[in-house]
């Protein structure tokens, strides 16, 4: 665990069992009890949580992206460019990024008067469902927090595209195609898990209008929320089997 890498994914499996419990008991509750409340502080609880987590794990999984890009494409400076206070600070500054975010989304999404009742549609309080419920004219500051979300969203997808397009150029330089392929196995669960947590949150917030209806929504709600944290362990599990069973000890 004093790895960089490892380091990095004791942080991620934090963040996954974050969003998994800030979601899954309390919808297990209503599920057995056969009921669909929620308390009004519990929906805050809810949507802060919810997003402190999501967006941690943005940032962690854009940090261990370019882990991947020292450790393939500088190796002789991975000791001085990850080391234990450069990863620490690192990792303070995802947490400390998810909880300015979420503090900024919560705040402001209960700020807002609901003119529509409050039935949300969804499993669980999310910040699109709870803005359809609030008057028309009162969701612009929300609306610009969320374009600005996901302006960062973007600006992430574009860092993590440009890094990887450098570590897959430097990978094809190595001679050896054991060499190749050693460097690739190391990038693939980290892709694996960033290509199911970007696909399933992108198409479940920029789908287009006509998509929409209430059963869609309710899936792509879970893909998004539930399914990314529950793989990632065993992707990554997977992967340290794999290293196991390449150890000559």
């Amino acid at each position: 665990l004093h790895m960089p890498m490892f380091f990095f994914l004791l942080n991620l499996a934090l963040t996954d069992l974050g969003m998994i419990c800030t979601i899954v008991p309390k919808a297990m509750h209503n599920s057995l009890w056969d009921t669909t409340t929620i308390s009004y502080t519990g929906c805050a609880a809810q949507v802060f949580f919810f997003a402190f987590f999501m967006s941690a794990e943005l940032s962690l999984l854009t940090i261990m992206c370019y882990d991947r890009y020292v450790s393939i494409c500088k190796p002789l400076h991975y000791g001085t460019l990850l080391g234990s206070r450069a990863c620490a600070h690192m990792a303070a500054a995802a947490w400390a990024t998810g909880f300015l975010y979420s503090l900024m989304h919560t705040a402001n999404t209960f700020s807002l008067p609901l003119c529509h009742g409050n039935a949300l549609g969804q499993f669980f309080c999310e910040i699109p469902q709870i803005l359809k419920l609030s008057c028309s004219k009162s969701y612009l500051r929300e609306f610009g927090l969320i374009v600005f979300s996901i302006s960062l969203l973007f600006g992430c997808f574009l860092f993590i595209v440009v890094t990887y397009v450098q570590i897959f150029r430097a990978v094809l330089r190595i001679p050896s195609e054991q060499g190749r392929h050693k460097a690739f196995s190391t990038c693939l669960p980290h892709l694996a898990v960033l290509s199911l947590f970007l696909s399933t949150g992108f198409f479940a917030y920029l789908k287009p209008p006509s998509m929409t209806s209430p059963s869609l929504d309710l899936t792509l709600s879970v893909l998004y929320s539930v399914v990314p944290p529950a793989l990632n362990p065993l992707i990554y599990s997977l992967r340290n089997q794999e290293l196991k069973a390449c150890d000559p000890s």
